[in-house]
């Protein structure tokens, strides 16, 4: 699916500040970020421990908030600094996907329920929500350990589980937090493909977290970020943003 130019981006932010603590304890974890991810665009976001990484996507995943800033995510202001112009709980679940470093699938409920349970909690009806769970699982390759539970999955099956999981509500957006960290360089690449995939032909934009050197092919472009600040790309592949001609 390609990127429309007059679509709204995925995800829009800009200038956020995250400041911890006060006076002689304070720390700013962010600086004056701002960051656009189109829909259809995938995005690798490198840099050093501490450098705001993780505090970046938390901030525009809606789960904390930032000290001032504004966020915009598939076109709807979401967020004023820490104050919320819509219910950021409801919101989170309907319009963002997650994925982290540990694929933290429910471990009694198999690969399919893992997935079912995203869209029931959003309301959709059982055997529809099943019929989607099952359609993405297909979709990432592991329609066949559909019934299986999560300790009966390799590495790299648990996080194509979680992918699904995360495409469970079609979101707009998803933040995936060093996704391959605890896979092989082959099981890291595909997964990095998966995102790609997910990003190019379901019109997701996509923001990945990642210390992974190998897999940056993979990305339409490559932002750092050092001492709470984010740099302009370090490096962009030809492809670019889908629908989009390179300058």
């Amino acid at each position: 699916m390609k990127s429309n130019l007059d679509d709204p981006p995925a995800i829009e932010a800009h200038e956020l500040t995250k400041i911890y603590g006060r006076d002689n304890t304070e720390v700013v974890a962010l600086r004056g970020v701002s960051v656009r991810v189109a829909r259809g665009e995938v995005v690798a976001l490198l840099g050093p421990s501490g450098a705001g990484k993780s505090t970046l996507l938390t901030a525009i995943g809606l789960i904390n908030p930032p000290t001032t800033g504004r966020i915009a995510i598939g076109g709807v202001a979401v967020l004023n600094g820490p104050r919320p112009l819509v219910d950021l709980r409801a919101f989170r679940r309907r319009h963002l996907g997650f994925v982290f470093q540990k694929a933290n699938l429910i471990p009694f409920l198999s690969a399919r329920r893992n997935v079912q349970i995203a869209l029931e909690i959003n309301d959709v009806p059982a055997r529809a929500a099943r019929q989607r769970a099952l359609e993405l699982l297909d979709y990432l390759g592991v329609a066949d350990r559909a019934d299986h539970l999560p300790d009966e999955l390799s590495g790299g099956q648990q996080q194509r589980v979680a992918v699904a999981r995360a495409l469970a509500n079609q979101p707009s957006l998803i933040l995936a937090d060093e996704p391959t960290a605890a896979l092989d360089s082959h099981r890291g690449r595909q997964v990095m493909e998966l995102f790609r995939k997910v990003a190019h032909e379901r019109g997701a934009g996509v923001l990945v977290v990642t210390h992974d050197h190998r897999s940056l092919d993979l990305f339409d472009r490559t932002l750092e970020m050092e001492d709470g600040r984010l740099h302009e790309p370090v490096r962009a592949t030809s492809s670019s943003v889908p629908g989009q001609n390179p300058p």
